[in-house]
This record gives C-alpha cells, sequence and structure tokens, in this order.
C-alpha cells in the first residue's frame, strides 16, 4: 500500500509538472526569460573552457583597443576584458543566486512561524518585520557593507539581513488563509506535531510564493551586487560584472571613450535582470495569479 501510495504520489507530481510547463510555453515572454537565462548559466558555467586567457593573467599591452586577439580589448593591466566578462557572470549569479535563497528562507520561516502560532509570537515577529520593511535598503546595505569588509560573501549578507522582511509578510498572509483549510484541521485532529503540519502539510503550499520570490530577488541581487561593487564595497581580489565597472569608472575608461571595457558588463547586468523579470512574471502569473509582488525590491 505504502508503494502505490508513494506512485501515486510521483505519478501525481509529473502530471503536475507537465500542466504547469504547458502553461508557462504559452507564455512568449517567459520562454524569452527562459532562453536567455539557461544561456547566461551556460556561458558562466563554460567560462574557464571558453575564456581565452586568465582573468588575472597580463596578457597584452595596457588600454588595448579590440582586436583579433582580445575581442573586447584589455584593460589598464593589460588583462582580456571578454574573459573578465565570462568569469565576471559567475560571481555576478552566485551572489544573486545566494542573497535570494537567504532572503526566501529567512522571509519564508518568519512568516511561517508568526502566522500559524499567532499571538504574542506573531506580534513580535511582525514588528520585528514592520522596522526592516522602513529601513531604506540602499544606506542600510552599503553600511552593512563597509562595516563588515570588502566581500562577496558580506555583499550577500547584507542584501539577506534587510531584504527578507517583504515576503515575510506574503507568506504570512498566505499562511493564515492555509492553517484554515479542512486539511490542517485533520492532521491536528490526528495528533500531528506543530512542526509536522508546517514543514509538510503548509509549507509545500507556498512553494509557488517562495519560488516566484526567488526568482525575482535573483535579478536583484545581482543588481545589488553590481552597484556596491561599482561603489567600492565589493571584493577587488574576485571577477564580477560590478567590479569591472568600478575598474573602468577609476581608471577613465568613460573618459577615454572605452566603450568596450564598460558597455559588456552594463548589457550583461542588464539582460540577466531582464531574464530574471520575465521569468517571475511568468510565474507569478501562473502559479499565483493573486499575488502582485513578493517584497521590497520587486
Amino acid at each position: 500500500m505504502d508503494e502505490n501510495h508513494t506512485l501515486s504520489r510521483t505519478e501525481h507530481f509529473r502530471e503536475e509538472v507537465s500542466a504547469f510547463w504547458k502553461s508557462y510555453r504559452r507564455s512568449k515572454l517567459g520562454l524569452a526569460g527562459l532562453v536567455l537565462f539557461v544561456f547566461i548559466v551556460a556561458v558562466a558555467l563554460a567560462a574557464p573552457f571558453i575564456a581565452p586567457y586568465d582573468p588575472f593573467a597580463s596578457v597584452g599591452p595596457p588600454f588595448g583597443a579590440p582586436s583579433m586577439s582580445h575581442i573586447l580589448g584589455t584593460n589598464d593591466a593589460g588583462q582580456d576584458i571578454f574573459s573578465e566578462l565570462l568569469y565576471g557572470a559567475r560571481t555576478s549569479l552566485l551572489v544573486g543566486i545566494s542573497a535570494a535563497l537567504i532572503v526566501s528562507a529567512l522571509g519564508t520561516m518568519v512568516g511561517l512561524v508568526a502566522a500559524y502560532f499567532g499571538g504574542i509570537i506573531e506580534n513580535t515577529l511582525m514588528r520585528i518585520t514592520d522596522i526592516f520593511l522602513l529601513v531604506p535598503d540602499l544606506p542600510f546595505i552599503m553600511i552593512l557593507a563597509l562595516y563588515l569588509g570588502p566581500s562577496v560573501w558580506n555583499i550577500v549578507l547584507a542584501i539577506g539581513l534587510l531584504w527578507w522582511s517583504g515576503i515575510a509578510r506574503v507568506i504570512r498572509s498566505v499562511v493564515l488563509t492555509i492553517k484554515e483549510e479542512p486539511f490542517i484541521e485533520a492532521a491536528k485532529a490526528v495528533g500531528a506535531s506543530d512542526r509536522h503540519i508546517m514543514l509538510s502539510e503548509i509549507l509545500p503550499h507556498t512553494i509557488p510564493v517562495i519560488l516566484v520570490g526567488v526568482i525575482r530577488f535573483t535579478g536583484f541581487g545581482v543588481l545589488y551586487e553590481a552597484g556596491l561593487s561599482f561603489l567600492g564595497l565589493g571584493d577587488p581580489t574576485v571577477n564580477s560584472w560590478g567590479t569591472m565597472l568600478h575598474f573602468a569608472q577609476a581608471d577613465g575608461a568613460f573618459l577615454r571613450g572605452m566603450w568596450w571595457w564598460f558597455f559588456p558588463p552594463g548589457l550583461c547586468i542588464s539582460l540577466t535582470i531582464i531574464s530574471f523579470t520575465l521569468i517571475s512574471f511568468s510565474l507569478d502569473r501562473i502559479l499565483n495569479p493573486k499575488m502582485r509582488g513578493t517584497g521590497r525590491a520587486g
């Protein structure tokens, strides 16, 4: 019987995935965003194999213009800009995805616990959430990044410690509705623990909201990493699109008209954010049609 039950659940899951994909592929914007995202991820993963040079090695004359040897020229240290661009994708995506996962995990935990237990626990957690919602994004993240020091992971931590509040409120609203459903009362009646009910009965029903939030916050994480690195708050020893822009500005690429140094990373950041925006918009319409937005950044 257990085996039949497992097979039934597996088959049901496959049917849901198939139905979701049929709905998703009807969205031209969603497909465009997905194709763009897959391409960017593929390039990032394949960077060690397709980059013509070591991004940290001096392989040409400083401030070199695009040529057959260096299709995007070289920077002030003679490093190949195209190689930097490829490797920079890995760092920028890593920061965006990591920050989004932290935001979603913290926000989901706070919203779930607050809505399920209610009372003084809910009031306390929601007042803390309200405080974080009122904190200005960029100044807080800049101060925290300055205090913690220049590091990619410090940027991830700074973003994660602020943005969780928005998704926490959305998850709380969803859980308040779910916990009134008959199947939750049935689980309590048979003696299921609070932990089991929250993680096994309620949490799966919040996955659509969480998924949309992860996609959306990943895009904004990439944007904030670029902004902070451009301002000099990133790790100068790590390649990212933001650090490329920082050094381009610091070494006068804008004044020299070296578009091949600052335009490509700027374009990559824009395309990445567009891809995540298109995907999250399509997911939002398919999985969560009554919800619009999962937090302060969106």
